[in-house]
């Protein structure tokens, strides 16, 4: 998400998250201030290859709930990242003692990102377990993301983890029927979320809200079924 009235706009749709991207490099890099959305979206902040102090100030400055991992960050970074949220969350004061229970109580998603095109190594994987919450999956592509065209999922078939995951990269209206044929199989076992973008941008960072409610429509009713 990029520009104010879309964020009002998707957030109406009430989806589990929304995106803000934090690489300068991307035409969708994010700048401005988030609106008051519903307390059921999580805000999920992008970050590719990143400092740990970078990604803590855009957590603290946002509120972000969790954290989307697009470079070659190391398990190491996602071990001190999440220690590190923890510390400043104790070390901020907070006059409530009800929320400083809850902010202590509180944390930070993690979602490590990993690009596919007609293979993985899955051993890849295995350093990340203990430190990340989530995997994402997502085209091999020119960019660390946005790149329009889906991967080959029957990798996933080959999925050694119980980890969720997210699926990317490339889904739009067409891949609907895709989607839910995908989530029939036994591959899909571990699928937590379907994550859309760039086909369902009128211009990078604007969502079409017609095609998102389309989406919606079409594919949200049955994703719940089959999940």
């Amino acid at each position: 998400m990029k520009y104010r009235d879309n964020i009002n706009q998707v957030a109406t749709l009430q989806p589990d998250y929304l995106g803000f991207i934090f690489y300068e490099k991307s035409v969708r890099f994010f700048d401005g201030n988030i609106p008051e959305i519903p307390k059921t979206i999580k805000k999920m902040g992008v970050f590719v290859n990143a400092s740990l102090e970078f990604v803590l100030e855009k957590i603290a400055k946002y509120n972000l709930h969790a954290i989307q991992l697009h470079g070659n960050e190391s398990p190491e970074f996602c071990d001190d990242l999440k220690r590190r949220y923890k510390e400043c969350q104790f070390e901020r004061v907070i006059s409530s003692a009800v929320e400083r229970r809850e902010r202590n109580n509180k944390e930070i998603e993690i979602i490590k990102v990993f690009s596919v095109k007609d293979e993985f190594n899955f051993d890849i994987l295995k350093p990340y377990e203990s430190v990340c919450d989530y995997y994402l999956f997502d085209t091999k592509g020119k960019l660390p993301g946005g790149n329009g065209y889906t991967f080959n999922w029957k990798v996933l078939k080959k999925y050694p983890s119980t980890k969720p995951y997210f699926l990317s990269g490339g889904i739009g209206l067409e891949e609907v029927e895709s989607v839910l044929s995908f989530l029939r199989r036994q591959e899909s076992r571990y699928c937590y979320a379907i994550d859309v973008n760039s086909k369902f941008e009128s211009k990078p960072g604007l969502k079409d809200i017609n095609r998102l409610k389309e989406f919606k429509k079409n594919g949200h009713s049955e994703w719940n079924e089959e999940s």
